[in-house]
């Protein structure tokens, strides 16, 4: 059983004084495959969520999809019968999303939806799916998740959350910090803990029920874990020097973290059951920014051992870490792994600054994907199809995502303050 720790200022779930991220899309795909998401019907009194809307937003920041806007539409139908596809063949549009929303009747909501192939005449996919008006929004997220796996085979993660930290400075000496969980569009933002400390390193469990992060509220740096729905909150390591960079195993029975109460920093494990560390390096340099492969057989983490940060990578018990990036520059940082493991998202300084490149382990070819001068921070979306991460931006620093081939995501920045510390959660189950 967790000991609980009191909350610093807010309770969980908190709604007042939440930092909105509002997203933008900057350019377009013209590559990105064409989808018309016809106005969805209603029947009865069926609240205030526009699904169609939703789902053509969800399908056009994956940057894999280039959703037609109403007012071109030459009709707006909702159901089979009533397409006409001669019109929407002359128009490019490869695939059709229809909808309606009717009352159940016992105060609930059922969502209709088909995907029709255009130039087949077919029927791809339809479902009926049951909802409330608080769910209505998360009902459209699964519906972008069917239709993207439908199209192109691959899971969708538009019904997942993110994790980051807002800052709010209201002087050179007082700051506001928030940790907070939204929907990954940036919707619906929850404050789950605010201190006037500083909150890093935000890292989800497995099952996306608890966040691990950093806190500074007794001056010094500690590991916390916090239930999500709840609010409880334990910490789990504390004490002299650096406690930083918390990361779970893909079990979630451990922590990977980094501690310096030996002198130099160095990762360890913590065992959630046991409550004991680990010490898995044992170097004179910097060791730290450390994180699970998928399978938890291997820990890539970031260390200066070679003359300037770079990768290396080590078995899950420690042993000689071995190099990962080779002729990429000086500086690589803070790894983050793909759900497949196949490929290492990381920090890669050079010329221009400070962008998210993503390394391919087989191939060993890398490519630098963003294109500002501070990017930090990169985190894979769990179908490790988008790279979600901070930057810097006019009115400071926000989020953007990018696809891993490069094509441009969206934005997301809060109305007041920055953002930081990305995280993008796991699949809901």
């Amino acid at each position: 059983m967790l000991a609980v720790l009191a909350m610093l200022v807010t309770a969980p779930w908190a709604t007042a004084q939440e930092a909105e991220l509002r997203f933008t899309i900057k350019g377009g795909n013209k590559s990105a495959l064409p989808i018309a998401v016809v106005p969805f019907a209603s029947v009865g009194d069926t609240g205030k969520t526009d699904i169609a809307a939703v789902i053509r937003s969800d399908l056009e920041r994956s940057g894999q999809f280039n959703p037609m806007p109403p007012a071109d539409m030459p009709s707006q139908p909702s159901s089979f019968t009533a397409v006409n596809f001669k019109d929407w063949r002359v128009l490019g549009q490869e695939n059709l999303v229809l909808g309606k929303v009717m009352a159940s009747g016992d105060g609930g909501y059922v969502v209709e939806f088909r995907v029709i192939d255009v130039f087949k005449g077919n029927q791809l996919l339809g479902f009926r799916i049951p909802t409330s008006a608080d769910n209505m929004r998360l009902t459209a997220h699964h519906i972008s998740d069917l239709i993207y796996e439908t199209l192109l085979h691959r899971k969708g993660a538009f019904a997942t959350r993110i994790a980051y930290v807002t800052v709010e400075r209201a002087s050179a000496k007082d700051s506001l910090y928030r940790l907070q969980v939204a929907d990954a569009d940036g919707y619906d933002p929850h404050t789950i803990l605010e201190s006037k400390q500083p909150l890093m390193s935000p890292s989800w469990s497995p099952d996306g029920a608890h966040l691990a992060y950093v806190s500074f509220e007794d001056r010094n740096s500690a590991i916390y874990l916090q239930d999500i729905r709840t609010g409880k909150r334990e910490k789990l390591v504390s004490g002299p020097g650096i406690n930083s960079a918390p990361s779970f195993a893909p079990d979630g029975q451990r922590l990977v973290v980094t501690l310096s109460r030996d002198g130099n920093p160095e990762i360890y494990t913590y065992s959630l059951a046991s409550r004991q560390l680990t010490r898995l390096t044992y170097h004179a340099s910097i060791d730290t920014e450390a994180i699970y492969s998928p399978d938890g057989r291997q820990i890539y983490f970031t260390s200066d051992r070679g003359g300037g940060p770079q990768i290396y990578r080590m078995s899950q018990d420690g042993g000689t870490p071995q190099r990962v990036t080779f002729n990429m520059g000086n500086y690589n940082s803070r790894a983050r792994i793909s759900p497949d493991g196949k490929k290492v998202a990381l920090v890669h300084g050079g010329k221009g600054g400070y962008r998210i490149g993503v390394l391919d382990l087989a191939s060993n070819s890398f490519d630098v994907l963003s294109d500002s001068a501070l990017d930090e921070s990169p985190s894979f979306a769990p179908n490790g199809d988008m790279i979600i991460y901070a930057t810097m931006a006019g009115r400071g620093t926000e989020l953007a995502a990018i696809s891993v081939d490069g094509r441009q995501g969206p934005r997301m920045a809060v109305q007041r303050g920055q953002v930081r510390e990305p995280a993008w959660g796991p699949f809901r189950n």
